[in-house]
This record gives structure tokens, C-alpha cells and sequence, in this order.
């Protein structure tokens, strides 16, 4: 931690909340095709996150793609093919987030005109 001349922190921790939904059945929907659907999602910053297990896993292809959330860690994406029409990097995940953010290992999240609906 940082301490300045006056004794008081510089740095103020940011704390994230992970809500868990266990009620909600929830389905992404892409090319009229649902390619997920759930009643265990998770929401971080308004994103559902779906069980691996959930998604059907005929229409993800992996991605070359990678980014990196200063909390959640390296994000993989999938591309999504859907009766002959791909929408490349639609769907991502977490393989090893970091420890904040650990909830969401083995969870997939969608955008990219993925529509996430009950």
C-alpha cells in the first residue's frame, strides 16, 4: 500500500460484486438458435455468465483472440457458427481468473448481438 506525506492511503481498493442467479432460467439466443441456456447464471457488470455445460458447444469454435480485466484476468473467446454465419468472438470466458473473479472459472459470457434473455 502507498502511504502519502499525510499519513492517508493514495489508493482506494475498488471491490467488485459477483451476483449469483440460481432462480432465473436464462437463454442466449444468436441466429435464432439458442446456444446456451441456463438456471445458474452468474451477473458480473450486467453480463450473464453461463455454465460451460450449459453452452451447446456444437456452435463454439475457438478464438485466437485474447484480453486481459485488471480484475478478472486473461479472457479466451469462442466464435459462434450458426447455420452457416459466424459471428467471430461472441462469447467469452475466463480459463484461470484471478482470484476475485473465481466464480466465473468454467463460465461462458456473450455480446456482439448474442441476446441474453429469460
Amino acid at each position: 500500500m502507498l502511504i502519502d506525506k499525510s499519513g492517508a492511503n493514495k489508493f482506494t481498493p475498488i471491490i467488485y460484486y459477483i451476483h449469483i442467479i440460481k432462480s432465473t432460467f436464462m437463454k442466449a439466443v444468436w441466429n435464432n438458435q439458442v446456444i446456451a441456456d441456463s438456471n445458474d447464471t452468474i451477473v458480473i457488470e450486467r453480463n450473464h455468465y453461463f455454465p460451460e455445460n450449459s453452452i451447446r458447444k456444437e456452435f463454439f469454435k475457438p478464438s485466437a483472440t485474447h484480453t486481459t480485466c485488471p480484475w478478472k484476468g486473461l479472457a479466451s473467446y469462442y466464435t459462434l457458427e450458426v447455420d452457416g454465419e459466424t459471428n467471430p468472438d461472441a462469447a467469452w470466458y475466463y480459463p484461470e481468473p484471478k482470484e476475485a473473479a473465481a466464480e466465473i472459472k468454467n463460465y461462458v459470457a456473450f455480446w456482439k448481438g448474442v441476446k441474453v434473455s429469460e
